[in-house]
């Protein structure tokens, strides 16, 4: 089966992916504990096999990392263990029928006009997919839940003790909204309620990032918006949203 993409940078870095990973423990686990084949693909980890290495020892269950890159898969099959594989593959996902798909900034080196297909490509299947990006230390991060049905949710997650604003978050869009960051959309519009909440709460900086941004998203819910997670989440420096809330118009 010939991979279906391109070669990307390839860059990566230790411990980058962490928030989305215990995101994915907490919220799907229980889809993984329900599958007769729990398998995970981590789709295009890189350059080096650390991040799909962190994913098998933080989710305990079996993965299969897909590169498009022979000299990259060649360079990561040392590093296979029990439950953990590396192989050629890309949107195709080499013939596997995993239960989940972790894509991290693979499509953000895309045009956006190719965004729909690799979804598609991704969960056909039936694999439920975690689409997204975040900067070089994992700091600043956003993700897509998408099923066979279409995007679920959107999910934004950063480092409190670094963030500046929560329009910060703007820079590591997925590729399917960044480019909608712009007034009328609804995506600016999220962004722009919860900087207005930070703003609003400046004076619980006393008490911590955490209270700060757990009141910015408490505003934006009050406004209106359908947040969909709980302050255990909110202090994690993590929301998440319907996607429906922020597709683009």
């Amino acid at each position: 089966m010939k991979p279906v993409g391109s070669i990307t940078r390839g860059t990566t870095n230790p411990n980058r992916l962490r928030r989305v990973d215990n995101w994915i423990a907490s919220t799907l686990g229980g889809t993984l504990r329900r599958a007769a084949d729990p398998l995970v693909v981590d789709l295009g980890y890189g350059a080096s096999p650390i991040t799909a290495i962190e994913l098998h020892a933080r989710l305990g269950v079996p993965v299969v990392g897909l590169e498009i890159d022979p000299a990259r898969v060649a360079a990561a099959r040392p590093f296979a263990t029990e439950g953990l594989d590396f192989r050629l593959g890309g949107f195709e996902l080499a013939g596997l029928r995993p239960t989940l798909v972790r894509a991290f900034n693979v499509l953000r080196q895309y045009d956006e006009v190719d965004v729909p297909a690799a979804w598609a490509a991704m969960t056909a299947t039936g694999a439920l997919l975690v689409e997204g990006t975040c900067d070089e230390l994992g700091r600043l991060a956003a993700w897509v839940l998408v099923s066979p049905a279409g995007p679920r949710s959107l999910t934004l997650a950063a480092r409190l003790a670094t963030l500046d604003t929560p329009g910060t978050l703007a820079e590591r869009l997925p590729k399917a909204l960044i480019h909608h960051n712009v007034p009328g959309e609804r995506i600016h519009a999220l962004l722009a309620a919860l900087d207005a909440g930070w703003q609003a709460a400046a004076p619980l900086s006393v008490f911590g990032p955490r209270q700060r941004w757990r009141r910015a998203v408490e505003s934006a819910r009050e406004a209106g918006w359908p947040v969909l997670d709980r302050p255990a989440r909110w202090r994690l420096g993590e929301v998440t949203v319907p996607y429906s809330a922020v597709s683009p118009g």
